[in-house]
């Protein structure tokens, strides 16, 4: 890469649901593979893979006892109402 050129990296979760469904459309219905299509829309391989294997999960498919992403929200806001009652709980033990 040429000094002076600089790629803006874009953040994690940065991209939307319809956004991701779409590509995950694209590698579907276009024959091509998941890494072409990551490269024409100028992304990470390991993410369009992953968007793929998701889309599988939530339709049914994909590995057992592989969680869909409602169930991986839901886990995730357990996940953080467990982390807020620890830490509440820690601050009335410290009183």
């Amino acid at each position: 890469m040429p000094r002076g050129v600089f790629i803006e990296k874009r953040q994690p979760g940065s991209f939307t649901i319809e956004f991701k469904a779409k590509a995950v459309q694209l590698v579907r219905s276009s024959g091509k593979s998941v890494t072409m299509v990551a490269a024409d829309l100028d992304l990470a391989v390991s993410a369009s893979r992953s968007w793929v294997r998701q889309a599988e999960v939530d339709e049914g498919g994909g590995k057992a006892g592989a969680l869909t992403s409602d169930e991986k929200s839901k886990l995730a806001q357990l996940r953080a109402e467990s982390r807020g009652l620890k830490k509440e709980r820690k601050t009335r033990k410290t009183r």
